[in-house]
């Protein structure tokens, strides 16, 4: 019996159907950006100092400049290694106090300014920004400065339970509505979270969107390669990361046109609800439902796909097997990870390098705020340097094989983080660049099915019987 790519293989493998539910998709994953790295304009960390009510009543009584007042009341002004004393620390002075003069009002005092005690700020913070964002409006700067890595640390935990989670989830009740549950969890936390009234309330839901949005965004790229031939998928899953990149251009925009957090957290947030609408636009994979034995909902949908690209059902055809029934039907677990050698190994190498391309990108991408440009165009420019590597994949994945291209990837991003004195990301890199080495290569080689396959891939093989295999072919009849 024919495998579904077979049938695909007369039914068009990247026909209209593909190509429209690549489209569908492509939006879903470019939706996701705001999630992954909103964080850089979410948690953006403008220039501030504390706030005293008598620095400014004495400030509007002397008629200051707000030159003349960081002058004379900002302890460490003028000095490049003390920003911490300019942005949490201030004068235990009492402003309020008669003695104080309009010109330079601490030379009235007995102790000499550098010997003036200093204490944390006391009244909060002035923020140098027009707009808002979470660390401007629940303070999350000096001493409160880890709540906001603790609000990145959150989403990250909820990447790592989800996209554990969903591959079980997506096997057993499938990937439609795993796809559809995870749309509305993940557009209703974040519409809450951007009405959170406070930091614990805002942190709970964007754990939420984490635990989802990843699980999501996986399924997505599992449904569209499910639904291509063999010779497209590749070429489909890079350019399901362009469009990722693509978000990440659209974001920048948007940030630069709402700078307030809120606002900005529903604008990208409420499109998401538009994504439920899939539930009439994209079907069940009939890969998964052969695998569940529902052959007849999988013809069904095969049928719609053969029609919207215009093709016609081969009598022959008419029948499916699953592609796992030339094997024998397994168990398989999460131990099964690691309990062969070869297997383990591979699985170590791909969880440390799949641990490092997250470190390296989202430490980048974070630190672009802390280097006091404009952040929008930072963020632009970085966005637009993904699309020659996609490029570079497509060209040469095929010609070189996957290691070569990987590692060099990996040592070349530890090599650009040393040149810019981020000695632990380039260490980090440059070692996931050297693990790559020890994978198996699979340039013109089929995948391996089982877990013997996949410990004896850097074997030779051993010269299989010879086989003699007869096909009788009958004429196609088109079914009506």
């Amino acid at each position: 019996m024919p495998s579904v790519d077979d049938i695909l293989e007369h039914i068009g493998e990247f026909h209209f159907f593909q190509k429209q539910t690549f489209f569908l998709l492509a939006l879903f994953s470019a939706a996701f950006t705001p999630i992954y790295v909103g964080i850089v304009f979410l948690g953006f960390i403008p220039n501030h100092r504390c706030w005293s009510p008598g620095v400014a009543e004495l400030s509007q009584r002397c008629g200051w400049s707000l030159a003349e007042e960081l002058n004379y009341t900002m302890p460490g002004l003028g000095a490049a290694d003390k920003a911490f004393l300019q942005q949490c620390m201030e004068y235990e002075v009492d402003w309020n106090q008669s003695t104080l003069s309009c010109m330079d009002p601490l030379s009235s005092l007995p102790d000499n300014r550098s010997h003036l005690p200093l204490a944390p700020c006391q009244h909060g913070w002035v923020y140098d920004t027009p707009g808002s964002s979470i660390v401007t409006e629940f303070n999350l700067v000096c001493a409160n400065s880890w709540m906001l890595d603790l609000f990145q640390s959150a989403v990250n935990v909820g990447f790592f339970i989800g996209a554990v989670g969903i591959g079980y989830l997506a096997d057993r009740f499938g990937r439609k509505i795993c796809f559809l549950i995870t749309i509305l969890i993940n557009a209703s936390s974040g519409v809450l979270m951007a009405i959170s009234p406070n930091y614990t309330w805002m942190l709970l839901f964007r754990l939420i969107q984490g635990l989802v949005s990843k699980a999501g965004w996986l399924i997505s790229y599992i449904l569209i390669t499910e639904f291509v031939g063999l010779s497209y998928r590749r070429t489909v899953g890079i350019f399901y990361q362009v469009s990722f990149t693509i978000g990440l251009l659209v974001l920048a925009g948007v940030a630069y046109a709402i700078p307030h957090w809120r606002w900005l957290q529903l604008a990208v947030t409420l499109p998401n609800f538009c994504f439920l609408l899939y539930y009439w636009c994209i079907p069940e994979s009939p890969r998964w439902l052969i695998s569940q034995n529902k052959t007849k909902k999988a013809m069904r949908i095969i049928k719609h796909i053969a029609k919207k690209n215009g093709k016609s059902m081969p009598a022959s055809l008419q029948s499916l097997r699953a592609d796992e029934e030339a094997v024998e039907k397994l168990n398989p677990s999460f131990l099964d990870l690691v309990r062969t050698p070869q297997i383990r190994k591979h699985t170590l190498i791909l969880m440390y390098n799949w641990f490092t391309s997250s470190v390296l990108y989202q430490g980048l991408i974070m630190h672009m705020g802390l280097a006091g440009g404009n952040i929008y165009l930072d963020f632009f420019y970085s966005a637009l340097v993904e699309f020659p590597a996609a490029f570079i994949i497509i060209f040469t994945i095929d010609r070189i094989g996957r290691r070569y291209p990987w590692a060099v990837a990996n040592m070349a991003a530890g090599v650009a983080c040393l040149a810019s004195v981020f000695i632990p990301d380039a260490v980090v890199g440059l070692v996931a660049g050297g693990l790559v080495l020890l994978l198996p290569e699979t340039k013109g080689k089929a995948l391996p099915e089982t877990i013997e396959d996949a410990e004896t891939m850097q074997r030779p093989r051993k010269y299989k019987e010879n086989m003699i295999y007869l096909q009788v072919k009958k004429p196609d009849i088109p079914l009506n």
